[in-house]
This record gives C-alpha cells, structure tokens and sequence, in this order.
C-alpha cells in the first residue's frame, strides 16, 4: 500500500524536481517546491489547480511501461508559466507495483538543446547527501524499533534482522542471517510453513497481527519458546520479493490473560459463596416464616386476630420484594459487568464492581440479622445481662459506628454531661437500640441537618433522647409503629424492613425500659427511652 510518510520523503529531500501523478487521471497530486519553480508557477496549490495536466501526451503509454517493467524513462516537451516551454527527461517509478491505484513518482531532469542531462559535480554531491540521510533515518527507526522485524526472501531465510529481534530469540548480533525463518517459528500442529509461504508468494498480501487464528510461538537459540504475534508485509527489489515479518513478544498480554482467567473464575467461586449463603440466610428465613405460620395457626379463632397475621403478611411481602430484589439485582448485574472488562487496564472498573457485590451481600446480611433477632427475641432466647459501662464511651463509640451513613452536612451533637458516672446496664442491647435510633435519625433526615442526643442519669434511671429535624411521622402512622414489618407512609420510598423500631422496643422490654416516640409530619422526630439502672461504689 501506498505510505504517506514515504511520500513527504522523497519530496523533501530530493533536490531536482518531483512528484506524485494519480495512474487514472493523469493529474498530478503533489509537487515539491524545486518542481513548482521548474515550471514557473509561485506555489504548490496554484500548479495542482490547473484544470489541465501539465503532463506530457505520452503519459499513457509511460504508465503502461512504468507497470511493466518496474520504471519508464523518456524525453517529453513540457511547458513553463509565462516563459517558453523546456525539453526534459522523464522517469516514472511505480511506489506499489502491485497497486494499479497507488500514484506514481515522477522525476524531471531539463535537458539543454543537446539533449544531454544538465547536472553538475555540487548538485551530485546534494543527491548524494540526500540518500546518505534518508538511508541513516531508516537505519535508525528499524534498529530502534521496540518489535522485532524480520526481512526474508522467497525461500524463507533470513537476510536482514533489527537488534531486537536478535534480542527477543537470542541471537548475538547478525546471527540471525542466513538461518530459515521456520527455526524461529516451527510448525506448529495443522500449520505447514511450506505450504503458507507458498500461497503467500503465490498472492503476497499485507496481515495484521489480529489475522491468525491460534497462538503462535517462537522458539529461542536455547530451545526455550514464547509467545509471538507476527504480521507481515512485502516488497519487490529487483523484481524478487521480499517478505518483512513484524514480531511482537506477547508473553506480558498471556500473563495478563491468564491472570483474568484466574479472576474469573475467584469471581465465579465468590458467587458460588454469595448463592450458597443465601440460601443459608433464606432458609433461616423460611424457619421465621414457618414460626410466624404457626403463630397464625394459634392466633386464628380470633378475627381481629386474623386480620393482624394478614396486615403482618402484606408489609413482609412488600418489604422483602423490594429490600431482596434491589442488592440481588446489583449483584447480577455487577458479575454480569466484570464479564465485559477483560484487559488487563480495565481492572479499576472490575474492582469497582466486586465491591458492589460486597455492598450488597452486607446489605443483605443487615437484613437477615433484623430476622434473626427477631427470632431470637420471639423465641425466648434474648437475655438482659447487666454490667459495668461507661455511657459516654458507649455513646462515642456508636456514633463513629454510624459514621457512613451520614449525608453532606449532617452531624450528630451528643450531650452526656448529666451522666458522667459509670452504670450497670446490658452493654450489647443498649448499643443496639442506639445504633438503631441513630441510624433513623439519619436515613430519614436531609441533608445539613443535625441530630442531638441527650443522655441524663438520676436516681437510678438512665434517660436518653434523640432528636431529628427527618421527615416525621403521621399520628395515625405512630400508633403501628412498634409493630413488625410496620413502615410509615412518609418514609415507604426510603430501605428499610419495618423491624427496627419493634426490635428496639422488644430490648427495651428485656431490660425493664420504655420507650416514647412524638413525631410531626414534615418537623422532624423525638424518641425518649428510659431505662433502670444500677449504680455500684467499687467493683
């Protein structure tokens, strides 16, 4: 295929007249600058304007020469802008013999009236200096190159090696001359290097390194052998064809390759895990669900009683549709993402969705421990155990466990002055209502509001209020809301199972406390929980 980058080439360091003819049309593409003056013209754009070639009439027939035999030479009558016209000899040099399209270089020498070529000892000096440096720079890109490239003949041997392919097989310097490119590259099973490199002389054609199918390895002087992608490309010197083979060692792109194998599958295992505590976790719930059924059983020769089950059965059955579906879906769709980010660049995003799966199963596990405690609590076996705390610690401590559920700008203010002594209380039962009642002071205010909680200790009874500036509560949706599954209307769009304020009531039972809500719509939300405690001088 015809190179732009070789064309500017050889228009710019080549100091007699040159260009590029389109083979079709006979309209001349490009024109360097010792063209343009040659024919008398200020610029480059005014000669390609011409609505008529300043082409010779022969050109034709020099096509068909130039195509035939590799070049054409002749001596033509051109004509020059606003002076009297010049003989000159023509050579026309096909840039890709095989391409009927590629465009065709033209070279100009004027000739005086004895049709002897007008050239001096400076201007062979220029030319010559000219070739020196185009032949340095090329030197110089293929021996720099950061993949090896391999020139063989017809035959398969080797005739021009760079540094690194020398470098990527193991060769001193020059080994590689006159060895058989099948030494580099051995047949691998169902492919015959004889039979390819003669249907590629037999059709020589340009192959990226994404045109083979299977992996390629090349085998090194030691015997030992990598990982190559090769590509190939060609050229005619001397009407003999060359073969030019482009080698890129791709040892780096199978490790990464096998690497996110290896991730693939710790990520299937790790859905393997997910599904299987799942089903743990659900089975747990089914047990649940089978107690409350049994509860049903007994409840049933009452209506009112009935119509409660019933009310209990809807609000669990809206909740878990929504709080199962919605971290199961993420969980979906984030392993079916990790699927589509195979590179090894990629690994930010895979990473980003692997904690998303971790996200969910926790939410997942959040939901399922408000179950089980609640189990726990229905079957008797939650016991308040009373021992010595020190509340501000308690309060501290809850509160930094809360910490990333806080929106921009929201705070939590604690004012334990009035309780500075230690107390005797169920340290685990206190925290969780704790971590309960400030969680929904959180979830269920905006952004830039404040969250007080105010912790007082008199004669045994340890008194603890927090306030919300949230959404509120309606007065008829405060009268159920100590209730399983129970969930305001003013907060229905918001996550959450209805079982957190009922689990907190049931632990203030366990420890003798009570607990009061008072709530307006649209003013925010204070609940008072007091609870006995005990009050010891020494240990």
């Amino acid at each position: 295929m015809f190179s732009n980058a070789l064309a500017d080439l050889l228009l710019t360091q080549t100091p007699d007249f040159a260009g590029l003819a389109d083979p079709v049309t006979g309209r001349l593409l490009r024109v360097n600058q010792a063209g343009v003056q040659l024919l008398g013209y200020s610029s480059e754009a005014e000669l390609l304007a011409l609505p008529d070639s300043p082409l010779p009439p022969e050109w034709p027939a020099l096509f068909t020469e130039a195509r035939s035999n590799g070049s054409a030479e002749a001596t033509v009558q051109l004509g020059r802008a606003g002076a009297a016209g010049f003989m000159a000899r023509l050579t026309l040099l096909p840039l890709a013999p095989n391409d009927p399209t590629a465009p065709l270089l033209l070279r100009l020498q004027p000739l005086p009236t004895g049709g002897c070529p007008m050239a001096d000892g400076l201007r062979l000096q220029r030319a010559e200096q000219a070739l020196v440096q185009i032949h340095g720079r090329f030197e110089a890109v293929v021996s720099h190159a950061t993949i090896g490239i391999i020139v063989c003949n017809r035959a398969g041997t080797i005739i021009s090696a760079n540094h690194m392919a020398h470098q990527q097989f193991g060769y001193p310097t020059e080994g590689l001359l006159g060895t058989s490119i099948d030494t580099l590259v051995p047949s691998a099973p169902g492919r015959n290097h004889q039979k390819l490199r003669e249907s590629f002389n037999a059709n020589p054609q340009v192959r990226s390194m994404s045109a083979h199918r299977g992996d390629l390895e090349g085998q090194r002087a030691d015997g030992s052998v990598f990982p190559v992608e090769v590509s190939l490309s060609y050229f005619h010197l001397e009407n003999e064809l060359h073969v030019v083979s482009y080698i890129l060692d791709t040892t780096e792109k199978r490790q990464a390759r096998q690497a996110l194998v290896a991730e693939r599958l710790s990520v299937e295992r790790l859905n393997a895990d997910l599904e299987q505590k799942v089903a743990d976790r659900t089975h747990a719930l089914l047990s649940t669900l089978e107690q409350l059924e049994q509860r049903k059983d007994e409840l049933a020769k009452a209506l009112a009683a009935e119509q409660e089950l019933g009310e209990l059965k809807s609000r669990f059955v809206s909740m878990a549709s929504h709080e199962f579906r919605t971290p199961l879906t993420a969980v979906l769709t984030s392993a079916a993402l990790i699927e589509q980010y195979p590179a090894a660049e990629q690994q930010p995003k895979r990473l980003r969705h692997i904690e998303r799966i971790r996200q969910s199963v926790n939410h997942l596990n959040d939901i399922l421990e408000e179950f089980l405690s609640v189990g726990r609590i229905e079957e008797g076996r939650v016991v308040a155990r009373a021992a010595r705390l020190h509340l501000p610690t308690l309060v501290q401590n809850t509160i930094l466990d809360v910490q990333g559920l806080h929106k921009p700008g929201q705070r939590i203010e604690p004012d334990l002055s009035a309780c500075p002594h230690d107390i005797w209380l169920d340290t685990s039962l206190l925290r969780k209502i704790l971590v309960n009642l400030l969680s929904n002071a959180l979830k269920y205010s905006s952004e830039e509001t404040v969250v007080r909680l105010h912790a007082g200790c008199v004669d045994g009874w340890l008194t603890l209020r927090i306030e919300d500036e949230g959404v509120g509560i309606s007065e008829e949706d405060q009268q159920h809301l100590f209730e399983r599954f129970f969930r305001a209307r003013s907060v229905s769009n918001l996550p959450g199972t209805g079982l957190g304020l009922y689990i907190v009531g049931r632990y203030a039972e366990l420890m003798s406390g009570t607990i009061d809500l008072q709530s307006q719509l649209g003013r925010g939300t204070t609940v008072t929980l007091i609870i006995p405690y005990e009050s010891h001088s020494a240990d």
